[in-house]
């Protein structure tokens, strides 16, 4: 589970393929379209994420699949009881069995009837391999159940990355409404103006085709919007054809980020990955430990009692019990070959969780870097929005009084949708780098409310 959540807002949307081949961007769809669009929070689009998402009901089957195998691990512990009962009716040939000699008896017995009803119990006294075998499987269940809350966080980290890749499209329409605005009320200034002979043609068409390439940008904003909530509900499992509407939005303001000691302290504690990977580590340890335990000797006891007789009318109660020792004395190699396989797998273990020590704070540290690079650029394209739009009055000002045609017009408001999208970009960056970080750190399912805490309407 570690890292998986860089291959994920690596290609987040990158197509029907990806989709199908992550599971974090699928879900099991559950209920009814409504009527009218269903106001969606980010909290409840999580919510929903972490119920219904392909990735967190597969890791949930995974840790209810370990919690079988525990059981069937501490089985071997436990006392076995079993029932029989049975009725057979025999024929034997005592000559078959070397009793053909003696005078007076038939070496044909039978047919006779035998019935028998009886409980059998072997128990476990003694088996080291058992028993480690046994905290093995505990510590692999463990290890399952972090993994199915790594992925929980996972699932929070793709849909928070999605709404807010729905809420920067959101933003891009409006911004690009704008401009289609402007554009209009240039090209009917620049009608106008024609018509009274204060300019060319030439103007005319100049803001004709700015209008034209607005609208195209609005008509391809519209559908990036829509495609991007379709994403969004499909990884939430809402029933197709479900309209959405964001009841959130993207805050602005930028808190201060903690220290890399702190947030390192934090990611050790909390990231369940790494958990996960402790806990395997102990497993692969005690499995070890299990495989050389196929040296020892082991200690077992069976018994059976039961009622025996020619018919169930004609019975007598029989018992049998028996304490055994297994003493393993050749077995051909193969408790060594499982002992170099379990060691074998215990280095690997721990060589990954030495690595995700040194992931971590690999992420951790890119993780900041990008947050305070977001920050920066959320910053400067703020600044750049209020000056372009500065540019934009004044570049219109000029042509209303003659001073120059619309082409300064046209470039200034070129240079707002350009500022605009920078600044949707950057902001919608600064976000996701607060989610990445929160990933990070481990948690992100449970700080939704802190992270985004100024994004309600």
């Amino acid at each position: 589970m570690r890292g998986i959540h860089l291959a994920i807002l690596g290609g987040l949307l990158a197509g029907s393929v990806a989709a199908q081949q992550n599971p974090f961007l699928g879900a099991v769809p559950e209920g009814q379209a409504t009527a009218g669009p269903m106001a969606l929070t980010l909290q409840q689009a999580v919510a929903r994420g972490l119920k219904h998402n392909l990735g967190s009901v597969l890791a949930g089957e995974s840790a209810k699949a370990a919690r079988g195998e525990r059981l069937v691990a501490l089985s071997q512990l436990l006392p076995n009881i079993n029932g029989r009962v049975a009725e057979t009716s025999q024929q034997v040939n005592l000559a078959a069995f070397g009793f053909d000699s003696f005078p007076g008896i038939r070496s044909i017995i039978g047919p006779f009837g035998v019935f028998d009803a009886r409980a059998t119990v072997s128990q476990t006294i003694l088996n080291f391999r058992s028993l480690r075998g046994s905290q093995a499987s505990v510590a692999a269940q463990k290890a399952s159940e972090l993994s199915y809350k790594d992925a929980r966080d996972t699932v929070a980290l793709v849909v928070a990355a999605l709404y807010l890749q729905s809420n920067s499209e959101s933003s891009r329409i409006e911004a690009v409404e704008a401009q289609v605005a402007a554009a209009q009320a240039l090209y009917d200034q620049a009608v106008d103006f024609k018509k009274e002979g204060m300019v060319p043609g030439i103007d005319v068409l100049r803001a004709q085709v700015e209008l034209q390439a607005q609208r195209q940008r609005l008509i391809a904003a519209r559908n990036s919007f829509e495609k991007s909530k379709l994403s969004l509900g499909r990884a939430i499992g809402l029933p197709d054809g479900q309209e959405i509407r964001l009841a959130d939005v993207m805050p602005e303001a930028t808190p201060p980020a903690p220290a890399m000691e702190e947030a390192l302290t934090r990611a050790y504690e909390g990231r369940m990955d790494y958990l996960s990977l402790s806990s395997r580590v102990k497993a692969a340890e005690l499995s070890a430990r299990a495989a050389s335990a196929g040296y020892l000797p082991s200690v077992g006891f069976t018994g059976d009692y039961g009622v025996l007789g020619k018919s169930p009318v004609n019975m007598h109660g029989t018992f049998m019990a028996g304490v055994g020792v297994n003493i393993p004395i050749f077995q051909g190699g193969r408790v060594k070959g499982e002992v170099l396989e379990a060691q074998a797998a215990l280095a690997k273990e721990r060589a990954q969780l030495d690595s995700l020590r040194g992931q971590i704070a690999f992420e951790l540290r890119s993780a900041l870097l990008d947050l305070k690079s977001t920050a920066e650029q959320l910053d400067v394209n703020r600044s750049a929005v209020s000056l372009a739009k500065q540019q934009s009055e004044q570049a219109r000002d000029r042509f209303a009084a003659g001073v120059t045609n619309n082409l300064e017009v046209v470039q200034a408001q070129e240079a707002v949708a350009t500022a605009n999208e920078n600044f949707i970009s950057s902001l919608y960056s600064y976000n996701l780098a607060r989610a990445q970080l929160a990933r990070a750190m481990g948690g992100i399912e449970k700080n939704v409310d802190v992270l985004f805490p100024e994004g309600k309407q």
